[in-house]
């Protein structure tokens, strides 16, 4: 299964590109990822262009208001779509005014990461952290405590 990430705005903070790389690093080991960044264009524009570049895959929002995972919801989400066959799985991640409504209308699932409105970057890091820490589950390794 291809993983996508897609954010509005590029990471700058140094500590945020630290975590992007190492979880993005240890990720190869498990599956295909790719992140692209678009360049804040106003909500309209920023819509349009993570509407068309998630075409073809199952899209997650992430949002504040979205559904409260834990990780283990993750995991038995992530199973259900290996099961299932599925291709694709598009995260967007929405720029400083968030997503529109075209967007979250589009959403096969939208998700919260915390209860707090995340910086696009931070959202990144937990996100590709959790990631990582699903396909540490389903492989049977140590990393996540119960």
């Amino acid at each position: 299964m291809k993983w996508q990430i897609l954010s509005i705005g590029k990471p700058s903070l140094s500590y945020a590109k630290a975590g992007i790389d190492e979880y993005s690093r240890r990720l190869r080991r498990y599956t295909r990822l790719e992140m692209k960044q678009q360049k804040e264009a106003g909500a309209e524009k920023n819509s349009r262009y993570l509407l068309d570049a998630s075409e073809g895959s199952i899209r997650i929002v992430l949002d504040e208001r979205g559904k409260k995972l834990t990780t283990r919801d993750f995991e038995s989400e992530v199973q259900t779509w290996q099961n299932d066959a599925v291709k694709s799985v598009s995260f967007l991640i929405g720029g400083a005014d968030g997503h529109t409504k075209e967007v979250r209308d589009s959403a096969d699932r939208i998700w919260s990461l915390s209860g707090f409105t995340l910086q696009h970057e931070l959202a990144l890091v937990v996100l590709l952290e959790q990631i990582y820490r699903v396909h540490t589950l389903l492989k049977g390794e140590p990393y996540h405590r119960d």
